[in-house]
């Protein structure tokens, strides 16, 4: 079972940036797509970006332009470049793959004032 563990969440104001790590245990963390989740209070969770095994990302249309989602297969970790924030960002911040979901890790705050 694949272990994941999100960091670098945090408080910043509005136009700050963050860089978000997902690191993942396990053989199989790099053949798969893996996406940036998010859930804000009493929101749904959203699929914010996913990056696939050969590296062709996606975002959320809201997060395009100022969000970059990257990888590194050799150190099983994923990246979320966030930049421009904006208080609509506030979240708590997951990784996991496309379907079949994982466990869920314990997430990172991202926390965005105004």
């Amino acid at each position: 079972q694949v272990q994941l563990v999100e960091s670098g969440g945090g408080l910043v104001q509005a136009g700050g940036s963050l860089r978000l790590s997902c690191a993942a245990s396990g053989n199989t963390f790099r053949l798969n797509t893996i996406c940036w989740y998010r859930q804000a209070p009493e929101k749904q969770r959203e699929l914010v970006a996913s990056i696939t095994s050969g590296g062709s990302t996606n975002y959320l249309d809201s997060v395009k332009g100022r969000f970059t989602i990257s990888r590194d297969n050799a150190k099983n970790t994923v990246f979320l470049q966030m930049n421009s924030l904006e208080p609509e960002d506030t979240a708590v911040y997951y990784c996991n793959r496309e379907k079949y979901y994982w466990r869920w890790g314990q997430g990172t705050q991202v926390t965005v004032s105004s």
